[in-house]
């Protein structure tokens, strides 16, 4: 029995389409770092790139738990004196809703050049359509709403 090592140049990417409208954005976020970097696969190697694309609608509608939509902050430096910029989730939501889920991926990716790699296959868009319908993404269902959990549960026990 030999054991093959994955390469870029022998990986098959597929192309997965992501509803956000009722998922949570933590738990859709680890779902899909595991699919950029190919974990779900069973010729993972971690110093190659063997994940799929993922595109993700309605980034707008993404659920949070908890006190999160009032105390959650984004923060960035500026590279100035007293520059450390302070954006609340509710007006970062409203403005710029692809990169809340953007970061939260990107915050669970490697932080090398391979994980920057991985994130430019992630495609957020902010309403219902997107532009890859050549690239045909299959929808993928991450069962991550507060009902699929819920339902997971009953059924379970």
């Amino acid at each position: 029995m030999t054991t093959t090592c994955a390469t870029t140049l022998r990986a098959s990417a597929r192309w997965h389409l992501v509803d956000a409208s009722q998922e949570v954005l933590g738990r859709m976020a680890t779902r899909i770092a595991r699919i950029l970097q190919g974990k779900h696969k069973p010729t993972w190697t971690a110093h190659a790139d063997t994940g799929d694309f993922v595109v993700v609608v309605n980034a707008e509608k993404v659920q949070i738990t908890g006190r999160k939509a009032d105390d959650k902050v984004y923060r960035y430096y500026t590279g100035y004196h007293g520059g450390l910029v302070t954006v609340p989730y509710s007006s970062m939501i409203e403005k710029h809703p692809e990169d809340v889920i953007k970061l939260a991926v990107r915050r669970m990716l490697p932080k090398t050049d391979l994980g920057r790699h991985m994130l430019t296959k992630l495609k957020v868009f902010k309403g219902a359509t997107h532009t890859h319908h050549a690239q045909d993404p299959q929808p993928l269902a991450l069962g991550t709403s507060k009902a699929a959990r819920t339902a997971k549960k009953a059924k379970k026990g």
